[in-house]
């Protein structure tokens, strides 16, 4: 696991500069090429915890686990003595003191991490499986050194605060898709016992306390 320790914000201010499909039907104003630097418009929280480095991959296997639901997430955790990580964790050891947008930096790279895929359907109508080994991602990675926190896999985390939306469930980082993959967005739509192809996570657990 990574230690995550800082000053995180709880609001931030982020402004794209240039989007990838300017002009277009397909994502309008959703993949973002440059953002300009982050500002923080509230208050920051001091953040002490850690986090896996890695999606949560079962033993002897190669590829994160996936057809994971909320609730399954929870289960896997609670038994490996860690737990789900919550949404303001999930977000601090995605973008960093810095805020940035994307976890390797402000401009968008699809050289590094598993994301805008185009051939995503079967011809059964079905997702197709491009999940990644996370070790083969390895420049995908965080300012505390987390990987493939965008893209490769969506992960679930535990909405904090009674958030607007009915779920205590939200998916983080996008998966294989061309869609966001940022680190402050999340998907809220799906309850605690969605699955699919794409639905993975990871686990984090308090940090020890300093000697």
């Amino acid at each position: 696991m990574a230690l995550v320790e800082g000053e995180y914000c709880t609001r931030t201010h982020q402004v794209c500069d240039r989007w990838v499909d300017e002009g277009s039907e397909f994502l309008p104003q959703t993949r973002c090429a440059k953002f300009r630097p982050s500002k923080c418009i509230d208050d920051k929280v001091h953040k002490r915890f850690c986090i896996d480095v890695d999606e949560y991959t079962p033993p002897d296997d190669k590829l994160p686990a996936n057809y994971q639901s909320w609730t399954m997430a929870s289960q896997t955790c609670r038994s490996l003595g860690k737990r789900l990580c919550t949404e303001s964790e999930w977000n601090f050891a995605c973008e960093g003191e810095e805020m940035l947008p994307y976890p390797y930096g402000y401009d968008r790279n699809n050289t590094l991490c598993n994301f805008d895929l185009t051939d995503l359907m079967n011809t059964k109508g079905k997702l197709k499986d491009w999940r990644k080994p996370s070790s083969s991602l390895d420049k995908c990675t965080s300012p505390f050194g987390v990987r493939n926190m965008v893209g490769n896999i969506d992960e679930w985390v535990f909405r904090e605060g009674g958030m607007l939306t009915p779920f205590r469930s939200a998916l983080k980082g996008g998966w294989w898709m061309a869609a966001r993959n940022r680190c402050r967005p999340a998907t809220t739509a799906h309850d605690e016992y969605y699955k699919d192809t794409q639905t993975g996570f990871r686990c984090c657990k308090d940090a020890p306390k300093r000697q």
